[in-house]
């Protein structure tokens, strides 16, 4: 995962934490304008946690077709280094897609 998309999963998780603490705060205590805040405050931290999980799924669809062109590159003109670098970078591609499901 990207530095950048781990900051940002990050910085939604905290956010989503935060508006969770928020809203079941306003809720103990009768504020609706603390718990709609909270809420939103939540709901705000799922999104970019989820943009960050987007990210990086794309970014694992392009290693993953990167990866096959060269593996079938290598298979063509009979590179047996070429192809298994290929290979491992279509895995590698795959695996960093299912991660952030």
């Amino acid at each position: 995962m990207s530095n950048q998309n781990q900051s940002k999963r990050s910085e939604g998780t905290a956010e989503e934490l935060g508006g969770k603490l928020k809203e079941g705060v306003g809720k103990l205590v009768g504020n609706e304008r603390l718990a709609a805040e909270g809420k939103a405050q939540k709901l705000g931290g799922q999104a970019k946690k989820e943009a960050a999980k987007a990210a990086e799924r794309g970014a694992g669809k392009g290693e993953e077709a990167a990866g096959a062109v060269k593996n079938r590159v290598g298979a063509f003109v009979g590179n047996e280094r070429m192809q298994a670098e290929g290979k491992a970078k279509e895995l590698k591609g795959q695996a960093r897609q299912k991660a952030n499901q």
